[in-house]
């Protein structure tokens, strides 16, 4: 629910009267509405600046980062503050369209001009979130480094936490001889099929990153864990930026993160997922 005071403030940083809101789908963090101002639409994200401090300043970081790389459409960063426990951002809305008829090899083409942006280390100048979790952006010097130190590890001491027992020094270990040498690649971080929308001119726009400059099969194996991608998208990266010799087989060393930040938000139900994987590496 908006209150009077975020109403308020969102007319003082919009400068106009917001004439009315719609509840959207925002899953289990935020809440979403559709403003309708005298200035157009725009979309408000809601969430408790206590409980998820410096998301939204995170991930409108994210979002500009993505947009400057000119690589696929996202939505504009309007503004994002506090008011009270109540952090908002405001956001370009981006009307809805039908996805062209190349939808998907536009799809791959973009996402592969995306990750042609790379920076001197892994990581990010922030840390920001994975879901509702935090996720960890310290700079590092190569991708097996990043991977171990800023996924791996903070999920297996949050599993650990919650009661949950691995064996990962073999794991680590052998990471060393699986993972190759790549440059880092600007990566959207939480790509699955509800993470992006078909724009207006029936291209792809994406949206809820969780930007890093990290290795980019990692947006690869998130887009086939959960499905939803057909192999059209691969075919039309591969055009672009041919992915290195093995990189099917590697799917699942980069799943594991994903399968941990499941089995922390959502419980037990991942855990034989993780340690499958595990036990392959180990």
């Amino acid at each position: 629910m908006i209150t009077d005071t975020v109403r308020n403030s969102l007319n003082r940083v919009l400068q106009t009267e917001i004439r009315n809101t719609t509840p959207l789908s925002g899953g289990d963090i935020n809440e979403v509405y559709l403003l309708d101002t005298a200035s157009g639409k725009f979309v408000l994200k809601l969430n408790s600046a206590s409980r998820y401090p410096g998301m939204f300043p995170a991930e409108a970081k994210g979002l500009g980062t993505l947009s400057r790389s000119g690589a696929m459409h996202t939505p504009a960063v309007i503004a994002h503050g506090e008011e009270g426990d109540e952090a908002y951002l405001i956001l370009e809305h981006m009307e809805a369209g039908t996805p062209a008829p190349d939808f998907w090899h536009v799809f791959g083409r973009q996402l592969a001009a995306l990750h042609g942006n790379t920076s001197d280390s892994f990581g990010f100048e922030n840390s920001n979130y994975i879901g509702s979790l935090p996720q960890y952006n310290e700079r590092c010097k190569n991708a097996v480094e990043f991977y171990i130190s800023q996924r791996l590890q903070p999920q297996f001491r949050m599993a650990y936490d919650q009661g949950y027992r691995f064996q990962t020094d073999a794991l680590y270990k052998n990471m060393q001889e699986v993972i190759p040498d790549e440059r880092p690649a600007l990566v959207h971080g939480d790509l699955w099929n509800g993470n992006y929308l078909v724009c207006r001119d029936g291209n792809p726009c994406l949206i809820d990153p969780a930007v890093a400059y990290g290795h980019r099969e990692t947006d690869i194996a998130m887009m086939h864990l959960f499905g939803g991608f057909p192999q059209t998208v691969t075919d039309a990266y591969n055009e672009v930026f041919p992915l290195s010799e093995g990189w099917g087989d590697r799917l699942d060393i980069w799943q594991l993160y994903y399968l941990l930040v499941h089995l922390n938000l959502f419980g037990s139900g991942y855990q034989l997922g993780v340690r499958r994987i595990i036990d392959k590496y180990s």
